[in-house]
């Protein structure tokens, strides 16, 4: 008796954008490949190595930030304080804009990125320390008479 055979999966829908041409991105849940999406998806399937990444609700605000301990580009919901890599577990402080400062390295001039309230903080090109507290006695007075 022959055994009938399992027909051929019908082959997915080709990839369309929506009429407006609006993509998103996110990073993938596998690979941290940054993938592209269009609006209104719920998930996304990398083609690298074929994880689902879901996609966060509509409205959802998102930033990104670069892993201290792995340099991977993380993203996260806009507002968290922290963000655990995946890759590596390390616990990056996720900082809005208006909670961090900038000053050029003092040995290589690198321009450098700082929480306000640090005393100092260390370049990650040359490994130099740079004091950025100011205390009294190291303000410049300007305008005295």
């Amino acid at each position: 008796m022959p055994v009938p055979l399992a027909p051929y999966p019908t082959p997915p829908a080709p990839f369309t954008v929506p009429p407006n041409g609006a993509q998103s991105q996110l990073v993938c849940s596998g690979c941290r490949n940054l993938l592209l999406y269009p609006v209104g998806a719920t998930s996304v399937c990398c083609a690298v190595c074929n994880a689902v990444t879901p996609v966060p609700p509509p409205g959802t605000e998102m930033a990104q930030l670069v892993c201290a301990g792995c340099h991977t580009l993380l993203m996260y919901i806009r507002g968290a304080t922290s963000v655990q890599c995946s890759c590596c577990h390390t616990v990056n402080l996720a900082m809005e804009a208006n909670q961090v400062a900038h000053v050029n390295c003092g040995n290589c001039r690198m321009l450098l990125m700082y929480q306000y309230g640090a005393r100092s903080v260390k370049c990650a090109v040359c490994n130099f320390v740079t004091s950025v507290g100011a205390s009294p006695s190291t303000i410049e007075h300007k305008f005295s008479t």
